[in-house]
């Protein structure tokens, strides 16, 4: 059983939901990443999603884009965001790291070069915004043969049929976006995504995680009761780039955002519970 699998079936043991802080890699600096990232998992982060550098993120708002294009700026390369996993991973072998970026970057790579480069560096998942399943099958089986899980996004215009496909080519757990459009825009709307997760729970026993629309501790706790876990992502990265700007040590400042998300969850957790 791979890490991601393991996170989540603790969490269930625990009664927990999980927390996964999205950050990108190489922003606000290529030597503070593996930092942010320890102290993400010190303040109660369950896993963690490392953004890949690319000049085209079209799936990401400004605030994404502009951490992707500084990152970018500073040279970072698919090569160097898994050096960083592969040092993470020198303090933590526990904690799943999965890499969410686009396709480019991996094509040039090499598919099974990737994958045994993304397994040997630590990398636990794979999200690739812009790789449709249908297209997926060649760099799956590779993924598949490292253990690493490819996860794909669920929106809110996936229809039954096509949660299926995602479903089946799906391992890890499924990411549902709870809005329409890019990251960092508005809240999500509590009711559709029950009714949207209800039939994702119909098609699949994958756990879900509900990413986009997600800025803080209340809207963590607002979206819990439908999900397994909340991803964060461009309210955190804007938290580190201007904290980043601003002084050496930010660990206070990522400290200070992640743990009463953390804290909100777990009491969400608890009133479900009683």
């Amino acid at each position: 059983m791979g890490r991601i699998s393991s996170a989540f079936q603790l969490l269930k043991r625990q009664n927990k939901k999980g927390l996964i802080p999205f950050i990108a890699a190489g922003d606000p600096s290529p030597r503070v990443t593996v930092a942010i990232m320890r102290t993400l998992v010190e303040h109660g982060a369950d896993l963690i999603e490392l953004g890949i550098p690319f000049s085209d993120p079209v799936a990401d708002g400004p605030i994404i884009q502009r951490a992707s294009e500084r990152a970018v700026a500073q040279g970072i390369s698919l090569r160097n965001v898994l050096q960083m996993v592969e040092r993470f991973r020198q303090s933590d072998t526990r904690t799943p790291v999965i890499l969410m970026g686009y396709l480019n970057p991996i094509e040039v790579f090499g598919y099974e070069e990737f994958a045994e480069a993304a397994a040997a560096a630590g990398v636990d998942g794979a999200i690739i915004v812009d790789m449709p399943p249908e297209e997926a099958g060649l760099l799956n089986q590779r993924l598949r043969h490292k253990r690493i899980d490819q996860i794909f996004l669920i929106a809110p215009t996936t229809t039954g049929q096509r949660i299926e496909i995602i479903a089946e080519i799906t391992s890890g757990f499924l990411y549902y976006v709870s809005v329409k459009g890019v990251t960092g825009g508005k809240g999500a709307d509590i009711a559709e995504v029950n009714k949207k997760l209800a039939l994702v729970r119909q098609k699949s026993d994958l756990p879900v995680a509900v990413g986009f629309g997600i800025k803080d501790a209340e809207s963590a706790a607002r979206i819990a009761d439908c999900c397994d876990a909340v991803i964060v992502g461009s309210a955190l990265v804007e938290k580190i780039h201007d904290a980043g700007a601003k002084k050496e040590d930010i660990s206070a400042d990522i400290g200070s955002f992640i743990s009463p998300v953390r804290r909100a969850l777990d009491k969400a957790a608890s009133r479900a519970m009683n």
